[in-house]
């Protein structure tokens, strides 16, 4: 009777091992161009849209505060305050997206690229550490705090997204379409026919 026990548990045991692994979400073969297009969008909108220095700038800009708090009633100053600190989280928010997409690439597939170098690599796993820090810092100073609150946490994260960036487009430069003209060249470096 106990072998029989023991034998259900192991065999239920194992079915559930199997229902686990076969429910595993599937990832995308290294190399797949969704994984390049998807790391490209990243850092794309990281660098041109999030981290622009104008909408950085005006998202945190003192002066709108000032302004508010000088020729409008409490009840609209209060409305103010909530509303840009709703801004400014969804903000870090989409920063942290785009940095946890990039760091999703690099975990999954850069590591089949032998171009990448190791330091390099080591560079970004510290980048992306400080930085996902950092916006969970500036998120928990700005819901408690408000949006102007930690203006030296939010000048830390765009300097670290930057380097971030910047590493990570060096580490991707693979995906930018100006080396796609380096596979249209035959060995002679005339146009090859594609």
């Amino acid at each position: 009777m106990t072998s029989l026990i023991i034998f259900l548990v192991l065999g239920a045991s194992l079915l559930l091992l199997l229902v686990f692994a076969l429910s595993r979400r599937r990832s995308p073969a290294a190399g797949s161009s969704e994984a390049f297009l998807d790391a490209r969008q990243a850092l794309s909108a990281l660098q041109n849209d999030l981290l622009a220095a104008d909408l950085v700038r005006r998202l945190f800009a003192k002066d709108d505060l000032d302004y508010i708090l000088q020729f409008t009633p409490e009840s609209v100053q209060k409305l103010f305050i909530q509303e840009r600190r709703k801004v400014t989280l969804v903000w870090v928010r989409q920063v942290r997206k785009g940095v946890m997409s990039l760091r999703a690439f690099h975990r999954g597939q850069a590591r089949h690229y032998a171009r990448l170098r190791l330091e390099t690599e080591f560079k970004l796993a510290v980048s992306f550490a400080v930085l996902l820090l950092a916006c969970r810092a500036l998120e928990i100073a700005l819901y408690f705090k408000g949006p102007y609150a930690a203006p030296q946490i939010v000048g830390r994260t765009v300097g670290v997204a930057g380097r971030l960036c910047a590493i990570s487009e060096k580490s991707l430069g693979f995906l930018t379409p100006g080396s796609l003209g380096d596979l249209t060249r035959g060995a002679a470096g005339e146009q090859a026919k594609v």
